[in-house]
């Protein structure tokens, strides 16, 4: 619980840089890991813990794709922060503001 606390409270803190906003994800990851582990102990089931076999494979994924969108970022802004961020406008048929024409 402490754990998942404190990785909201860094999210809240941490508005400057995009990688250090997704470090406390994975801490919140890590909480809910430590749960399945400790619940499946006290329950007996092994549910809890294959699911914290899977818990690993998600944050592989979710990393690989946050340092995807993080470089394309770079590449195309020049800065990572958040600020700049707030700037990105979609340009294709589906972007708000335009109307889909057939």
């Amino acid at each position: 619980m402490i754990i998942s606390i404190l990785g909201i409270r860094g999210i809240l803190l941490n508005r400057r840089n995009i990688p250090i906003m997704s470090m406390p994800i994975e801490s919140m990851l890590l909480a809910v890991n430590s749960n399945f582990l400790v619940f499946s102990v006290s329950l007996d089931d092994m549910m809890g813990q294959s699911f914290a076999s899977l818990v690993p494979t998600v944050a592989a994924a979710e990393s690989a794709i946050g340092l995807a969108i993080f470089v394309i970022t770079f590449r195309v802004r020049g800065t990572i922060a958040v600020e700049f961020i707030n700037s990105i406008q979609g340009a294709g048929p589906f972007s708000l503001g335009e109307r889909i024409r057939f």
